[in-house]
């Protein structure tokens, strides 16, 4: 019987084997978030208006969508909810596990722009010292940023 499935599949290549592979998985939408650096080592966060009121600071985030690359897709929120510039760097989180998302953070770098806010989706947005984040922060994204903090040079 195996031996047959495996013949069966064989003979399906291309877009059929994918079709079926759709429909036989699960499905998901992928958060992605920026750890928004400028050159002083400062941290973009933005306070978002459709967030939980406790809870309403936050890295630049967004949903990809279909057939973008997930570093293109900081670049474009960053740029939607600020007009900022950024360039993506490294991954530095990647967490599965909820029912229907995964959620996956890169590093950023400010290169320019001039910042103006997306009224609808954003109230707020600043720069911010990593030793002196506002309250009402997002946890998980307060830890991001504890993890990618650069390294500074000493006199620096």
């Amino acid at each position: 019987m195996k031996r047959l499935v495996a013949r069966l599949w064989r003979s399906i290549r291309g877009s059929w084997q994918w079709r079926i592979l759709w429909f036989a998985h699960a499905k998901f939408v992928v958060g992605v978030t920026g750890v928004v650096r400028n050159d002083a080592g400062q941290v973009l966060l933005l306070k978002h208006r459709l967030w939980h009121p406790d809870r309403p600071w936050g890295l630049p985030t967004g949903f990809a969508v279909k057939g973008e690359e997930f570093a293109s897709t900081v670049v474009r929120e960053v740029k939607e909810e600020t007009g900022l510039d950024v360039v993506p760097g490294r991954l530095v989180g990647l967490k599965s596990g909820y029912r229907l998302r995964a959620e996956v953070a890169y590093e950023a770098l400010h290169t320019g722009g001039t910042l103006k806010i997306d009224e609808f989706e954003i109230l707020e947005a600043g720069w911010f010292e990593p030793d002196a984040l506002p309250a009402g922060l997002q946890g998980a994204h307060r830890e991001l940023i504890r993890s990618t903090e650069p390294v500074r040079q000493p006199g620096a």
